[in-house]
């Protein structure tokens, strides 16, 4: 009876001691009904990490393999990244009281090539007294400004620094509306920033320093202040254009979906006249012209319902040497004074002109020196002139 007593108490010990190993080890691993559920093959939670009760988490069992489109994604950024550059420019301002106020202001830009070439926009280092440079490494260099052509919004500096990688320049001919851009650059100064989109459109706008962008790209990639002078990059991670400007709809100085790049084929055209000339020949007619409609050329009376009147000739410049003639009475267009009785521009090299801004593309696809064959209305007659292109230089002048 005696042994009979000891054999239940020790089964009763071995029935209460495994409970407490079976709900222990329930409890630390997790499994049943408990707070943390594993999904199949994940490792157990340590016994001695603090846990909120009652949470619910699932566990990944292992990073998921990147799509392919993120997969290109990666690899544009990290090709471009390198070749990508931050812009500080210091400038001094005067106050009311004409005290000397310093301003800063950020940019992008990208490395040309391995001597310390930079393309970035005019106006990020306009009017700068000092520039500075920081690479993707966050080293920083002072930077010297080679040149400045206002009238493409365009500047070129040089830094001294070792081991540059230069971006690889695509051609901007032959984009197409809908295909992946990114840009990457330093919105807001932050630096190392990219953003996707496609192209929206191409279109001829004006730019920020009032000048005209040909074939400008319109991408909803999201760019903002800090964006500007750095690269629009196509899915190969190669260079299509500089973004520039976007159009924020009225509202605040943000992006708003609408941003426009100049076309790197712009870019290039100016690079290659300043290295070879050691100045930008941007060819130029030499006139001031106002673009008409059907309405404006009915009530003057003109023959042809679209054209640019030549209103001003710049005294001594191509459309004056060639006999182009300009207004020569002042009249009114609403409240703004305007001058006609000059020629009236139809088309150049027998490309069609309608209105300024076809000046302006026709005189990129030239040099300054090269020969045109301007048509023109004199009156009722029409005829052909031939025009040596001068060079407008970097005034920056709305004159084409």
């Amino acid at each position: 009876m005696h042994h009979m007593k000891a054999r239940l108490l020790i089964l009763t010990l071995a029935i209460l001691g495994g409970f407490y190993i079976v709900t222990t080890h329930t409890a630390s691993t997790g499994s049943g009904s408990g707070w943390f559920n594993h999904t199949a093959g994940a490792a157990a939670q340590p016994k001695d990490e603090a846990v909120p009760s009652g949470l619910q988490m699932t566990e990944a069992e292992a990073a998921p393999a990147l799509l392919p489109s993120e997969q290109n994604n990666i690899a544009v950024y990290k090709k471009a990244l390198p070749s990508v550059v931050n812009i500080t420019s210091n400038t001094v301002t005067f106050d009311f009281f004409y005290g000397a106020v310093p301003e800063e202001g950020q940019g992008s830009g990208f490395i040309l090539d391995k001597k310390g070439d930079i393309l970035t926009n005019y106006h990020v280092v306009s009017n700068a007294q000092n520039v500075e440079v920081t690479l993707y490494n966050k080293h920083q260099y002072k930077a010297r400004i080679l040149m400045v052509d206002k009238g493409h919004d365009l500047a070129l500096l040089k830094i001294d620094a070792p081991d540059l990688q230069p971006a690889t320049l695509a051609d901007s001919r032959g984009l197409q509306v809908g295909q992946m851009v990114y840009a990457i650059g330093n919105p807001f100064g932050l630096s190392g920033t990219m953003t996707r989109g496609i192209i929206s459109s191409i279109r001829s706008v004006r730019g920020p320093m009032g000048n005209l962008i040909s074939d400008a790209i319109q991408t909803d990639a999201a760019i903002n202040p800090g964006n500007s002078g750095g690269p629009l990059l196509n899915s190969q991670g190669d260079v299509i254009g500089m973004n520039t400007m976007i159009d924020t709809g009225g509202g605040a100085n943000q992006n708003a979906g609408i941003g426009f790049s100049i076309p790197i084929d712009m870019a290039k055209a100016v690079l290659n006249d300043f290295f070879r000339y050691g100045k930008v020949l941007r060819p130029t007619l030499g006139i001031r012209g106002l673009s008409i409609g059907p309405d404006i050329a009915n009530q003057m009376g003109l023959p042809a319902v679209y054209g640019v009147l030549v209103e001003r000739i710049l005294p001594g410049g191509p459309a004056d040497h060639a006999g182009i003639h300009g207004g020569t009475q002042q009249a009114y267009l609403g409240n703004t004074p305007i001058y006609i009785g000059g020629d009236l521009i139809v088309a150049i090299d027998g490309d069609q002109v309608t209105n300024d801004r076809d000046i302006a593309e026709i005189m990129d696809g030239h040099q300054a020196g090269q020969t045109v064959t301007v048509t023109i209305y004199r009156g009722q007659k029409r005829m052909d002139i031939k025009v040596v292109l001068g060079n407008a230089g970097n005034s920056g002048d709305v004159q084409v």
